[in-house]
C-alpha cells in the first residue's frame, strides 16, 4: 500500500489534489482513499491531506503517520512544520520550489531519503496564468511514485477536468498543459 501525506496552505489546493489522485487511482482499478485532516483551516493556514492507494482492499481508516511519500505544496512550510515527521527513509519528499535539492536539504530535519523538486509556481503561471500549484504537484507526485503510468494518468485527468470544468472548457487546456510540464520537469 502506498501512503502519501500532503502539506499545503488553505486555498492552494492540496486537499483537492489529494482527492483527485484518489479518484484517478480508483478509476484505474486501484483501491484508494483521499482525505483531509480537518482542524481550524482558513485561507493561508497550514493544512494536511492524505492518500492511500493499493491493489488490495484498504481496511485502515486513520491518518497516515509513517508515509512513504510527502508532498510539500508550499515551501514556506519547511520553516514552520515538521514535514518529514514519520517519513520513511526509503520513501521520498517532493517540494514545490525553485531552489535546488541542496538548498532545501538543510530545512528537512536531517532527512536522508530521496528529495525531489518541481517549480509548480512557475509551471502554474506559464500554463494557467495564476499560481495554482496543486495541478503541477499532482502530476509530479504521480511521476515520483510511479503509481499510475503517465499516459493513463493524463487520459483520466483529461476526463476529470472536462467534467469538473464543463462550464469553463478553456480551463481544461491550461490544466492539462500544467500536468504535462510537471511530468517533464520534476527533478
Amino acid at each position: 500500500m502506498l501512503e502519501i501525506r500532503w502539506h499545503g496552505r488553505g486555498g492552494q489546493g492540496a486537499k483537492t489534489a489529494a482527492l483527485l489522485l484518489a479518484e484517478v487511482a480508483f478509476k484505474t482499478g486501484k483501491c484508494a482513499q483521499g482525505f483531509p485532516e480537518y482542524g481550524p483551516e482558513r485561507m493561508g493556514a497550514p493544512i494536511t491531506a492524505y492518500d492511500r492507494i493499493s491493489d488490495k482492499t484498504i481496511r485502515v481508516h486513520s491518518n497516515i503517520y509513517t508515509p512513504e511519500f510527502v508532498v510539500v505544496v508550499d515551501e514556506t512550510l519547511l520553516e514552520c512544520v515538521d514535514v518529514t515527521k514519520g517519513l520513511q527513509k526509503d520513501g521520498a519528499i517532493l517540494v514545490n520550489t525553485a531552489r535546488s535539492k541542496e538548498e532545501i536539504k538543510p530545512l528537512l530535519n536531517g532527512y536522508e531519503g530521496r528529495i525531489y523538486t518541481v517549480d509548480a509556481r512557475k509551471i502554474a503561471m506559464e500554463a494557467l496564468g495564476k499560481n495554482f500549484p496543486n495541478t503541477p504537484m499532482l502530476a509530479a507526485i504521480v511521476k515520483v511514485t510511479g503509481v499510475i503510468d503517465d499516459k493513463t494518468f493524463l487520459n483520466e485527468m483529461q476526463g476529470s477536468f472536462e467534467h469538473k470544468f464543463a462550464k469553463k472548457p478553456e480551463v481544461v487546456e491550461g490544466n492539462m498543459l500544467a500536468l504535462k510540464m510537471a511530468l517533464e520537469e520534476v527533478q
